[in-house]
């Protein structure tokens, strides 16, 4: 399945599931409705709430038996028809101008892995831009800079003048736990999902010579994840799928998640002694081709206009737009730091 979270024609947020035709199945109105009229359940609403939650996290955290469920609510709704109405009346299928996609989850945590991808290591050393990896870093991305698809990146020029793009594979965990190896990590995998790490090299550069960087990406907007999660099942092998960012249709990244360096269960019980909760996303890196480290990172670097489309493989484009901060917010920044006075 591919999972959404969704805001509906009333402003609800939701969560669904896109069949074939792009249309969005609403999966707690689809549950109640296949547990009222198969499963004969007196209790259909109650429980639909308890089991297929209007919320993605939740559902996560429902591990195996919500995504079965959720699974079992899909089907049913695709068998009822695109017209299908739920237990209170209310549309179960949507057409996909009828909503609007939102970020697909917010996790709890975020694990962020840099350096994983030895072609983009490489490219920073040769541009005298990096420090030892061995053979990864992991940091914490913060969650509240989370955008959703279609969503603008807000470009701080008041903070950074060298904003850069990094297409990623994310994986999101169905289940929590700790010091697990990396064979018992296939069943802590709910799905995958794209993330774009957008980072300000210019402030990048600087927390490098401590040996840390986590402002340069963590500011608001910083963090576009979608469109949707796939499920697992849908992705037998998340080392076998092509990858590509583009800018205003240019080819930027291009590259294989074959090309990791460590693979995703390596990856997963290497962090686990921090411990996972489930429904939280763990990036595994970033390829080759980041403006900064090309042949003209000038011309390379994000400005406002700009539209990057991250597409992977069996789960779709990410497309987010540059906007700048007075489009954001209607004024200039003129009561925040300058960056000088960050240095």
């Amino acid at each position: 399945m591919k999972l959404v979270t969704f805001e509906n024609c009333t402003g609800q947020s939701r969560i669904g599931a896109v069949t074939a035709g792009r249309r969005i199945i609403d999966l707690n109105s689809a549950y109640a409705l296949y547990l009222r009229d198969v499963r004969d359940e007196g209790a259909f609403a109650r429980l639909a709430d308890a089991v297929v939650p209007p919320n993605m996290l939740a559902l996560f955290e429902g591990g195996d038996t919500s995504l079965e469920a959720a699974r079992t609510a899909f089907g049913h709704a695709q068998n009822e028809g695109d017209h299908v109405t739920g237990v209170h009346g209310e549309p179960v299928s949507y057409p996909p101008a009828d909503v609007r996609l939102k970020v697909p989850i917010v996790p709890k945590k975020f694990f962020h892995t840099a350096g994983n991808f030895r072609e983009h290591h490489e490219e920073a050393t040769k541009a005298g831009f990096s420090h030892p990896v061995m053979p990864w870093i992991v940091f914490f991305q913060n969650v509240d800079a989370i955008i959703g698809h279609e969503e603008p990146v807000i470009y701080p020029k008041h903070l950074t003048e060298e904003l850069d793009y990094e297409l990623e594979l994310a994986v999101v965990l169905k289940k929590g736990g700790k010091h697990f190896t990396p064979e018992e990590a296939r069943k802590h995998v709910g799905g995958y999902v794209i993330f774009n790490d957008i980072t300000a090299r210019d402030i990048q550069r600087r927390e490098m010579k401590s040996g840390v960087f986590s402002f340069c990406k963590g500011i608001d907007t910083f963090c576009p994840l979608g469109p949707w999660i796939v499920t697992a099942d849908e992705i037998p092998d998340p080392h076998n799928l092509a990858m590509e960012l583009r800018v205003n249709g240019e080819s930027r990244q291009r590259s294989h998640s074959g090309k990791m360096s460590v693979k995703i269960p390596e990856i997963l019980s290497h962090y686990s002694p921090m411990g996972y909760s489930a429904g939280d996303v763990v990036s595994t890196g970033t390829v080759s081709g980041v403006a900064a480290f090309s042949g003209d990172p000038k011309a390379w670097y994000l400005k406002p206009g700009d539209v990057m489309e991250c597409e992977i493989e069996k789960i779709g484009v990410l497309r987010n737009r540059v906007i700048s901060w007075e489009e954001a917010y209607g004024h200039k920044p003129e009561a925040l730091a300058t960056q000088e006075s960050l240095k």
